[in-house]
């Protein structure tokens, strides 16, 4: 596709990703030397609002102009676009965030690199291109969420671009994220390999305070060495979402994991390194959380659910029918199988997510699903039959399962 003087590029992540071996997500392409009105006569399709990008009439992927950017105000909706046919494809480059992020293949799949984005990939450097870096805060979440992806691959943040972000939040550049942004890239990081990777970066930087001050006020408070030999209630948090992780938990069960001690950060220190209550401040502090950020409704129940009750699935195996039908009835595990299932899985991410314990057995999470079996058995249409109704009906149902559940503790082994 080439006429007259427009031309042609695959950018961005496709380049990257295919130096790297792993499998392209999507593919992006920039336009140069192109109007608005050529595209539209080829069939394309406008979806750009901030800058003129278009989908390919046949495959539907984005086409955008060639552009450059000038910062005009702090944040990153602050800045005035520039797309017109004379801007060079080394122009559009430059105005990426990374290195790594700033190649294309033109022609022939011939390799365009600028900046040396290839050299990076090789040393696994994650560095910015320029100091223009700095005038969008949201770079800052998007090279942690590179972290937390290519992480397994052995990159790590350059020194300088570390310093350029530690920079830009001494700025106040990151108090201009608005909860959308942060929300949309903290999710995606979720779902990385290394989800850990995104919080130690965001906290390498500084950006964690001002971004996520509950979570980085659990660095530094203590538990007791007993239960949690690495101590640090900020390093368990990471350890167990990094297991979350390695056991294959949906980005949900991964939020849940990464909220659920939020209580800790806000016990008085003097009762340190005890914790006593901080299931029930964490889930204040999760829906204050969820708030804020404007967390969708299904990561914010199982977020408040976990840290609610991680501590009665860890006891599950001393406690009695009466305190496991009533922690079942708290889940709500008899209507929502699948979301207690995503409990359990945050639960055994939390008590394996410790130095030294990351190999231990977890047979709580097996005697919950054996006495959830058990409750759902019973059934209330015989009671029902009998001509209970309203609190009697409710009652009846709430001894007979507990009954099940006293018999089904008896029978786990």
């Amino acid at each position: 596709m080439n006429a007259n003087n427009m031309e042609i590029y695959l950018v961005g992540g496709a380049v990257r990703d295919e130096l790297l071996d792993l499998p392209v997500r999507e593919r992006d392409w920039v336009v140069v030397g192109a109007t608005p009105d050529e595209l539209l006569a080829r069939g394309f399709r406008p979806v750009g609002k901030d800058f003129p990008v278009f989908l390919h009439p046949d495959t539907h992927e984005e086409y955008a102009l060639a552009r450059t950017e000038r910062k005009t105000a702090p944040g990153y909706h602050g800045f005035s676009v520039h797309a017109a046919p004379e801007v060079t494809l080394e122009d559009d480059l430059r105005r990426r965030d990374l290195t790594i992020n700033a190649m294309a293949r033109g022609a022939g799949s011939r390799l365009i690199d600028p900046y040396h984005g290839a050299r990076d990939l090789e040393a696994r450097w994650l560095r910015h291109i320029s100091p223009a870096f700095a005038e969008d805060p949201v770079r800052i979440l998007r090279v942690a969420r590179f972290s937390a992806r290519y992480a397994p691959l052995g990159f790590r943040v350059a020194p300088e671009t570390l310093d350029l972000m530690r920079a830009m939040v001494a700025g106040g550049e990151a108090d201009y994220l608005v909860p959308e942004r942060v929300w949309a890239e903290t999710v995606r990081a979720l779902g990385e390999s290394r989800p850990e990777r995104f919080i130690e970066t965001l906290r390498d930087c500084g950006a964690l305070a001002r971004i996520f001050p509950e979570l980085d006020r659990l660095f530094g408070v203590p538990q007791p060495p007993a239960h949690h030999p690495e101590i640090d209630t900020g390093v368990h948090t990471l350890m167990a979402l990094a297991l979350a992780a390695r056991l294959g938990a949906d980005p949900v069960t991964r939020f849940a994991v990464l909220v659920h001690d939020l209580g800790k950060g806000a016990t008085p220190p003097e009762e340190w390194p005890r914790h006593h209550g901080h299931e029930q401040r964490g889930a204040d502090l999760v829906r204050s959380f969820c708030q804020r950020l404007r967390v969708p409704n299904m990561y914010r129940e199982l977020g408040v659910v976990t840290t609610r009750f991680h501590t009665h699935c860890h006891r599950a195996l001393d406690l009695r029918p009466k305190t496991l039908i009533n922690t079942l009835l708290g889940l709500d595990a008899l209507r929502k199988p699948q979301r207690f299932e995503q409990f359990l899985l945050a639960c055994e991410a939390d008590a394996r997510g410790r130095l030294g314990l990351e190999n231990r057995d977890y047979r709580q999470a097996e005697l919950l699903r054996w006495v959830r079996r058990a409750a759902a058995g019973v059934q209330a249409r015989p009671l029902v039959e009998q001509g209970l109704s309203g609190l009697a009906l409710a009652e009846a149902l709430r001894q007979k399962r507990l009954a099940a559940i006293a018999e089904a503790r008896r029978a786990f082994q």
